[in-house]
């Protein structure tokens, strides 16, 4: 093996119009979890220079070596699992000296990319996720650090990985099989969506609710409402000529831009006369162009200018501000260009705001059309796609497709183009009609969607049960055959049995994330079950972890779908002890369409939809609500009208009356602090004391006095404040002042905990694209999931250290005996454990 001790050797350096797509191809070519050295932005676009993990690490050793031997101090250990661009230029500068010092760039801390995780097939657990690395296993004993083996070089890997192949493939025979034998009314159903141009996976969202034991004649009726119901449309073209406005025409080359614009124009011009109309074109590179628009614009009496750039393009909309509509008929251009982004920004500069539609060809194909629309989706400052119009649908074959496009991505349409005759062949979309057009056929035959007999796929009535139940033999031999593989790679497997057993009597929860993690695999669960479960789970915890309150907290946090990269939004619950903290049980996440002029207020009530679900539930036990941060008013307000306990941190500056009727703030509060006790403060020893009092808010609310309590950590030998903070709260004396402020410092450490569910969503599949059924199912069990990592990354005592060693090399990490695993690692360690224990029969 060669061993890499010049960083110049090692570092890639990658290019690309963007970040994102710069990212990826790091991602692709070092792999998941690839080091980012630095990153700046060059003529080219923006460059990013990597290194893999384990090249860095030998870089590293190398350093250390070198410096021990030059110098007699011990070398900085670079910490490989999240170095800074810094970590890096001192091992670079220790390796080779005569390195001369990069260019100030602004750098970017470096961090392990997300895994994507493709959806699967409704297969056993064992064969629903990725085995782990070769390097993982075998499994050696905790206490020592294996080499990672090169998997390219172990041949019985290869044959596991040949054999989850076939066994993959067997079983997702047996379930179609068995599923056409049970209802083949609905493959049909599949087969005619398919051949109409829709997606897979749009096709089986929609017949995952179609009722059972239905005709051909009512399932197509039951489709076509589903996609009449969903698709998006413009609903009023009068109130949108009304409005007016600038817009620009967008889309690939060839797609019929300028043609469209003038039939839009002369729509325009019939609804208000040609003097209210301007056309503008910016297609400088295509011959004739401005010619043809102009022609355009003579025979409708409108005049046309021409732009080259943002500047020409200013100063034309500030001279036409007095147009009741502008139309921009923009250059075509192909999706993957780069300067698709540049015309875009382009537009998005103009003091007059820029609405866009997008033009789509009804002739494309599925992929092509999803392509197109990521492509020219996001605009600079929020300026998103207005909407669509689709164009040469006389030319379509399956305009499925066009209907599927939208719909996932929400697209409206606002007009339909069939035609070259100006204006007639433009007329605003109708979802009956465009539903009903998909289903027309075309042409005689499809040649490129397959038939039944070309699959040489029998009717689910013509089956052989004799041929089910050997495809079933043939997976089970195949299962056994896998198992005992497993076996004689795991040859450590009582260390696995060991590390469950412990993990199940360590009272973390595991058996019922176990249990979830299976329904994850299990189509025919859906996600009411889920909750039901997540329920019956979190009353179970609270019995027995909970003293005499249960503690509440709600976070927020964003998701990106894998395919789309659409942008939700996600409140969470989670339920704390008030015994220690720990977290119980996360029964409920809430899930929305992220926008960008929502972000705003959805932050000002943050946590209401969790707040307002745990109350309504009945626990046992008094629930104390733990918010992030003081509410406003109104919220307090609605708060104390409920009677609901709540204690939020407070700033020092939040204005208040004593009850000597005062007036200050906080911090200016004369309080007597009892006697320190000793704490922990950043990791290091110190004394905390606190202060309690009865403070009114100031200002017209009618709300009742509350209790502040302040803590005030100090340094035990100079006893100088360290820091202090101060809570409100409206719970009455029962409960003490020390209490409220350690439930308080257990409400702030857990809310990290919000953001292992990205890891879980991952681990268990992924968010998917609008209308996947079992999505807010892959929610709930990874919030649940997260609440066990959560508490196996702070159990104390020998068996969590060894517990989590062990997990850190189920994942392929190299152990390090200073630097504790992340949440992350474990909770890819878990996911892997549950492979292991289903493989194993445990």
């Amino acid at each position: 093996m060669n061993i890499i001790t010049d960083v110049r050797s090692a570092a890639r350096k990658f290019v690309a119009a963007t970040s994102r797509e710069a990212l990826r191809l790091a991602r692709e070519a070092l792999g998941s979890e690839a080091m980012v050295l630095t990153n700046r932005v060059v003529a080219e676009g923006v460059e990013i220079v990597a290194m893999a993990p384990e090249e860095m690490e030998q870089v590293a050793e190398h350093a250390t070596a070198v410096a021990s031997a030059a110098v007699p101090v011990p070398a900085p250990v670079l910490a490989v699992a999240g170095p800074t661009p810094a970590s890096f230029a001192t091992a670079e500068n220790a390796a080779t000296a005569a390195m001369p010092a990069p260019m100030p760039v602004p750098s970017m801390p470096a961090m392990p990319f997300a895994p994507s995780m493709p959806s699967r097939p409704a297969v056993p657990p064992l064969l629903q996720r990725a085995m782990p690395a070769a390097h993982a296993l075998p499994i050696a004993p905790v206490a020592e650090a294996p080499a990672a083996a090169t998997p390219h070089a172990d041949p019985v890997l290869s044959e596991l990985h040949s054999m989850r192949g076939m066994i993959e493939e067997q079983l997702a025979t047996v379930v179609w099989n068995d599923r056409q034998r049970r209802d083949p009314m609905r493959g049909r159903l599949l087969r005619t969506l398919l051949g109409a141009g829709f997606s897979a996976r749009l096709a089986k969202a929609m017949l995952e609710h179609l009722p059972a034991n239905q005709s051909y004649a009512q399932g197509m009726a039951f489709v076509r409402s589903e996609l009449v119901r969903t698709l998006p449309v413009m609903e009023d073209e009068d109130a949108l000529l009304a409005q007016g406005g600038v817009y620009a025409l967008m889309g690939p080359t060839g797609v019929g831009k300028t043609t469209t614009t003038a039939k839009l124009a002369a729509r325009c011009v019939m609804r208000f006369g040609a003097d209210k109309l301007a056309l503008v074109t910016t297609d400088s590179y295509r011959i004739g162009a401005y010619e043809q628009l102009r022609i355009y614009g003579q025979i409708l009496n409108v005049p046309v200018y021409a732009v080259k750039d943002a500047t020409d393009l200013q100063l034309v909309l500030n001279d036409l501000r007095n147009k009741h509509m502008v139309l921009i008929d923009t250059v075509g251009m192909s999706q993957r260009d780069r300067a698709v982004s540049e015309q875009i920004a382009m537009l998005g500069s103009s003091p007059r705001p820029v609405k866009r539609l997008l033009l789509l060809n009804a002739a494309s194909h599925g992929d092509t059309l999803n392509e197109v629309v990521h492509a020219y989706r996001h605009g600079a400052s929020g300026n998103e796609l207005a909407g669509c119009i689709f164009t040469k649908v006389d030319e379509a074959t399956h305009p499925g497709a066009l209907i599927d496009t939208v719909i996932r991505h929400r697209l409206p349409v606002h007009y339909v183009s069939s035609g070259q005759k100006v204006p007639e062949n433009l007329a605003p979309a109708d979802r009956a009609a465009l539903v009903d057009s998909v289903f027309q056929a075309k042409a005689p035959s499809a040649l490129f969607v397959p038939g039944e007999s070309d699959l040489q796929d029998r009717p689910a009535a013509a089956e052989d049960a004799s041929e089910v139940a050997q495809a079933q033999a043939e997976t089970e031999r195949l299962r056994l055959k896998y198992q005992q593989l497993i076996h004689a790679m795991a040859h450590d497997a009582q260390e696995v049995a060991w590390a469950a057993k412990a993990l199940a009597d360590a009272d973390l929860g595991f058996d019922a994330t176990r249990e979830l993690w299976r329904m994850a695999a299990d189509e025919n669960v859906l996600h009411k079950t889920v909750l039901q479960s997540l329920k019956a789970h979190a009353w179970s915890e609270i019995a027995t972890g909970c003293d005499r309150h249960v503690l509440a907290l709600g976070g927020q946090l964003g998701l990106k779908s894998n395919e789309g990269g659409d942008a939700y939004g996600c409140e969470s619950s989670l339920l704390l002890s008030d015994r220690d903290g720990q977290p119980l049980a996360a029964p409920n996440q809430w899930l929305s369409t992220a926008a960008a002029g929502t972000a705003a207020a959805a932050a000002r009530r943050a946590g209401l939809r969790p707040l307002q679900w745990v109350a309504q539930q009945d626990f046992g036990k008094p629930v104390v609500h733990a918010l992030p941060r003081l509410p406003a008013i109104e919220f307090m307000s609605e708060l104390q009208a409920r009677g609901l306990a709540w204690l939020a941190r407070a700033p020092g500056s939040t204005a208040i009356v004593d009850t000597a009727g005062g007036r200050g703030t906080l911090a200016r509060l004369e309080l007597a602090f009892g006697e320190a006790h000793p704490v922990r403060f950043k990791g290091k020893p110190a004394l905390q004391a606190e202060a309690h009092a009865e403070v009114l808010l100031r200002g017209e609310h009618g709300l009742p006095a509350l209790r502040c309590v302040a803590t005030r950590v100090m340094d035990p030998k100079s006893r100088k404040i360290l820091a202090q903070n101060y809570l409100l709260s409206n719970i009455g004396s029962d409960v003490g002042a020390a209490q409220l402020a350690q439930w308080q410092a257990w409400a702030a450490q857990a809310e990290p905990c919000f953001r292992l569910i990205r890891q879980g969503l991952q681990l268990v599949g992924g968010m998917g694209e609008l209308g996947d059924p079992h999505m807010m199912k892959r929610v709930l069990i990874a919030g649940q999931a997260g609440t066990t990592v959560w508490r196996l990354l702070h159990a104390e005592g020998e068996w969590a250290g060894r517990t989590r060693s062990l997990l850190s090399q189920l994942t392929g990490r190299r152990l390090r005996p200073d630097r504790a695993p992340s949440g992350n690692v474990l909770y890819e360690g878990v996911a892997k454990m549950f492979l292991l224990l289903e493989a194993l029969g445990t």
